[in-house]
């Protein structure tokens, strides 16, 4: 897949009206409320953990 995935909607407020940032890779910028975002691709997760509660790095 050579493509990247674009965002469909704004994350604040919902709207359609997204454009690419200059700011780089993965930054949006919003034209309906004026926000901008980045989106990371942080990875795949490994079988089993998608119901999984999150944990903090170890600490208890």
């Amino acid at each position: 897949m050579s493509e990247r995935a674009a965002p469909f909607f704004c994350p604040y407020c919902g709207d359609e009206d997204l454009r690419p940032s200059e700011e780089g890779h993965g930054a949006w910028e919003c034209r309906s409320c004026s926000r901008a975002f980045r989106l990371k691709f942080l990875g795949l997760l490994s079988p089993g953990a998608a119901g999984s509660p999150a944990t903090d790095g170890g600490t208890q």
